[in-house]
């Protein structure tokens, strides 16, 4: 398969067939997901703790929709790209373009295990650690994923989303307010007029006065 019969799959999954896609991956159960995916900066994801956000960005049918119509298609396409994906490992764009889908249907462990392979041909791709982060965030894995969020923030101080999840873990998931404090500071001197940072500020404050 040349470049642009896969651009033109991808592109053919995108727009007409997720609904085959959700059927051919197994969905993992959903849990509540960071604000901020890494890969798209400003992308949001459910609102975990707090108010606000887009709960269940990505949505769509659940797994045990049917398609609406071309499910055959839909299926034929789905596999093509994943038989691309491990046909052609080292295809960086088809791997995450494969990982990002898993990642918007909530399929979490099957998305890291993209992003790992992802991750392990480009070390440095901070959005990819990021979205690995979120992952292993909401499988339960907190220590890898502040691990991730560090090491991204190590390289660039100024990804803010990294440093949002890296808050969320702390504060709500860890329990920890106190040790959120320091990145939440930070946080708010990198995005001061963020809604979303103010929300989780406000948040962290009514959690620490009650």
């Amino acid at each position: 398969m040349n470049r642009d019969h896969f651009l033109f799959l991808v592109i053919g999954i995108l727009g007409g067939f997720i609904a085959g896609y959700l059927v051919q991956e197994s969905m993992a159960s959903r849990q509540p997901a960071p604000l901020w995916h890494g890969a798209g900066a400003g992308q949001q994801a459910s609102a975990g703790p707090i108010a606000g956000g887009a709960p269940n960005a990505g949505g769509g049918p659940s797994a045990s929709s049917p398609p609406p119509g071309g499910g055959a298609a839909a299926m034929e396409q789905v596999q093509r790209l994943r038989a691309y994906v491990e046909e052609n490992p080292d295809d960086i764009d088809a791997t995450r373009q494969l990982a990002n889908m898993n990642y918007d249907i909530s399929n979490w462990q099957r998305a890291a295990e993209l992003y790992e392979r992802l991750l392990s041909r480009s070390p440095d791709d901070v959005d990819a650690k990021t979205d690995l982060g979120a992952c292993y965030r909401n499988l339960g894995r907190f220590d890898d994923a502040l691990r991730l969020f560090r090491e991204v923030l190590t390289d660039r101080p100024d990804h803010w989303q990294a440093r949002f999840n890296e808050v969320l873990i702390l504060a709500f998931d860890l329990g920890d307010l106190e040790a959120a404090g320091p990145p939440l500071e930070e946080l708010r001197n990198l995005q001061p007029n963020n809604p979303d940072v103010n929300r989780l500020v406000a948040e962290i404050e009514r959690r620490k006065s009650s």
